[in-house]
């Protein structure tokens, strides 16, 4: 029989696996990019396309995963992106038109909507059926810490492979890995604590849990103002990442130091496993959440004009430290945050509304910060990058001011939160069918 520890052992396993297989090209992928003819502008429309991806595809394949089932949406999602990915390394062979990696971006971006919301609404369901009375923090934590020595390995594995082969060589290896993960998912997940909705046409449940996702996600004003944050904070966080890679290529002089690119993001996996070690100490330093993500929020801004005003290579890479540990010490904060604001029936998909805002995000931000990097260099647009993200404070100030409970709670949320009372004025219309917990 499943017990909370063992829940957490494969939740662990998961995130090595998906953050390996992701680490692998995420140091060198705007340099794979730009090697393949595309300019600046170009490179980050066609990481654009992946975002817009991630938007059309998040509440079709978040009704997958509260439908059919968290495992089944997991298990689709890996063979979906080992397959474009290997599209990819085709598209770079053939030195292909802008116009298909535009759509074969979007694939990709189909392939993690697959993940986004199901692997985070299996593991606090499957917690909750099992009875964990722990802080979430904690557990989301671990998640990061182990992400972070997977990203860590990966990505200057990643950039020496490359260095040491060909641009092409990690993402093949990328695809071998996710389709070693299907198997390891198929044989260890299983959906506990929901049970999916089968018997339905597609049509009708997009339509019932897209309903769900507004009245128990967006109407509810503390979530709405958390996600509106995200269409601020979430491409910026995305370009600087990428961007980062051929502008420490151009502080260190050489640009086809791939192991010096991969260093962005083995500082960033490194940060991340301190940060995944500090989040449940951060948390208990504040009284509520909120007060941790908006100094963390003001303070990455700050980072951000730092790397765009400093050209001394070694001093950036302090910086960037700086930065990814504000980041990574926030996320399992406001996971627990926003996991604590949501009923267990719709979890998945509203997890996925909220990526779906970050995407949107990245959507029109990287565009905009591709071109200021074509017009004016890399530095200046991470200072206008720090300009967009604090547009999002004011909307996590406005998340602060509702006094929702999760703000203060500690503990797994319940797998079934009450639902938000209709004002007496106002007549309730009744609520989806939820499925048993």
């Amino acid at each position: 029989m499943a017990t909370s520890r063992s829940i957490v052992r494969i939740y662990l396993v998961l995130m090595v696996g998906n953050t390996l297989a992701a680490s692998l090209i995420w140091g060198i992928n705007t340099i794979f990019l730009l090697d393949a003819g595309l300019s600046n502008l170009e490179a980050f429309t066609a990481n654009a396309f992946f975002t817009a991806g991630m938007v059309v595809f998040e509440v079709p394949t978040g009704v997958v995963a509260d439908t059919a089932g968290r495992r089944y949406s997991y298990l689709l999602g890996t063979i979906t992106l080992a397959l474009t990915t290997l599209l990819y390394v085709l598209l770079w062979y053939l030195g292909a038109a802008f116009w298909l990696w535009a759509v074969v971006s979007m694939l990709i971006g189909l392939g993690f909507t697959f993940f986004s919301g199901a692997v985070e609404a299996w593991l606090v369901d499957a917690l909750g059926a099992t009875g964990y009375t722990g802080d979430m923090e904690a557990v989301f934590g671990r998640g990061q810490i182990v992400s972070g020595a997977a990203m860590l390995v990966g990505s200057v594995a990643g950039g020496i492979i490359a260095q040491a082969s060909n641009l092409g060589v990690p993402y093949v290896l990328r695809g071998a890995v996710l389709v070693a993960m299907f198997v390891v998912a198929y044989r260890l997940m299983r959906d506990l604590g929901f049970t999916p909705r089968r018997g339905q046409s597609a049509t009708a449940e997009v339509r019932r849990v897209l309903s769900a996702s507004i009245r128990y996600g967006w109407r509810r004003p503390p979530v709405r103002w958390l996600m509106l944050e995200a269409l601020f904070t979430g491409g910026v966080g995305i370009y600087v990442f990428y961007a980062l890679q051929p502008y420490l290529l151009q502080l260190w002089g050489d640009p086809r130091a791939y192991s010096i690119a991969g260093l962005v993001a083995a500082i960033v996996a490194g940060s991340q496993m301190l940060g995944g070690l500090s989040a449940p100490r951060l948390r208990r330093r504040f009284h509520r959440r909120t007060s941790a993500l908006l100094i963390a929020a003001a303070v990455s801004a700050a980072t951000l004009v730092l790397v765009g005003t400093i050209t001394n290579f070694w001093a950036v890479l302090a910086v960037i430290v700086v930065w990814g540990l504000l980041y990574a010490a926030a996320l399992p904060i406001r996971q627990a945050y926003l996991n604590g604001m949501i009923p267990s029936a719709q979890r998945a998909t509203i997890l996925s509304f909220d990526s779906l805002n970050s995407s949107a995000g990245g959507v029109w931000a990287q565009p905009v910060l591709g071109r200021a990097a074509d017009v004016w260099g890399y530095g200046p647009s991470f200072v206008v990058g720090a300009a967009i993200s604090l547009l999002g404070l004011p909307f996590l100030a406005l998340s602060r001011r509702e006094h929702d409970p999760a703000d203060r709670q500690s503990g797994a949320p319940a797998a079934a939160p009450a639902q938000p009372a209709a004002p007496p004025t106002t007549p309730a219309s009744p609520p989806p069918t939820m499925p048993p917990a």
